[in-house]
């Protein structure tokens, strides 16, 4: 009587101490029992898993502050670009949220088509620095323009039309004299001869290789080439020799500024050192 009256004053201090009987002796065993030992584990377990979490959320909350204090875009660089100005790049590039931010950037473009961009095949931004980007454009591959129902028709080397717009575009040249009675976006141009946009292609070329640029490419009925800068034309005829005309012509180019006329090359020899320019 007197082991149980004691087992209970030790029970009463010690609430937590479990007794398990062995034979006809009870002994005592410290510790917790299995519920409250699967609770602690419990409480143990999410307040690991807290910290973790808080830990994360916490090099986030950092990684996220230094990008967007660090990057932000004070100086941009842009190449590439014929039809939009630099400018009108930059807006396009920069718009929307954290668009003045080099790394979001970086990542948003980087090889991106802009399928909703006339002219673009795809932009670049790059990280120069981290306040600093390059924009890279890559316009589509454009061969020349015809003029079709208030608006310039743009075509590649294989004469599929690319894009139209009511604006002409410096520096692609505009083709007259093509006869055509329909035109649909991505497919050819449906002339008589569709061979002449490689013509077309070798021709600017050509004139770019020499950093010359003609305002239009004409043919006429016979498919003989006459090539327009300002107020003076230079009657080219037919593509045989076109590439030692058009070196030739360089030289001679910047004698007929100002002048309205048509410089007569179509007759074409090593050996000839002049040709005729009459006055209009």
């Amino acid at each position: 009587m007197a082991d149980r009256k004691k087992v209970k004053k030790v029970k009463k201090a010690h609430p937590n101490l479990r007794l398990v009987k062995n034979g006809d002796i009870e002994q005592e065993r410290h510790g917790k029992g299995p519920e409250e030992k699967l609770r602690f584990g419990r409480r143990r377990r999410m307040a690991i898993l807290g910290s973790v979490l808080f830990l994360v959320l916490a090099v986030l909350a950092a990684g996220y502050w230094y990008i967007i204090h660090n990057y932000t875009v004070t100086t941009i660089y842009v190449e590439g670009n014929v039809h939009y100005t630099n400018e009108e790049i930059i807006d396009m590039v920069m718009d929307g949220k954290f668009g003045n931010n080099s790394l979001f950037l970086a990542m948003k473009y980087k090889d991106k088509g802009m399928e909703d961009i006339p002219f673009i095949q795809t932009m670049d931004v790059t990280i120069e620095a981290k306040d600093t980007i390059r924009i890279t454009v890559y316009e589509k591959a454009l061969a020349g323009c015809v003029a079709y129902l208030d608006q310039y028709v743009y075509f590649d080397k294989d004469g599929i039309v690319v894009e139209t717009s009511p604006e002409k575009t410096s520096g692609i040249p505009q083709v007259t004299g093509l006869q055509f009675d329909h035109v649909i976006l991505h497919e050819p141009l449906p002339v008589e001869k569709p061979e002449i946009f490689q013509e077309v292609l070798n021709i600017t070329q050509q004139l770019d290789k020499y950093s010359m640029k003609a305002d239009k490419i004409y043919f006429d009925k016979d498919y003989q080439v006459t090539l327009i800068f300002g107020d003076a034309k230079v009657a080219m005829g037919d593509d045989g020799f076109i590439d030692e005309k058009i070196m030739k012509l360089q030289y001679m180019l910047p004698s007929l500024e100002g002048k309205k006329g048509t410089l007569d090359m179509r007759e074409y020899s090593e050996d000839l050192k002049s040709y005729s320019f009459e006055l209009e």
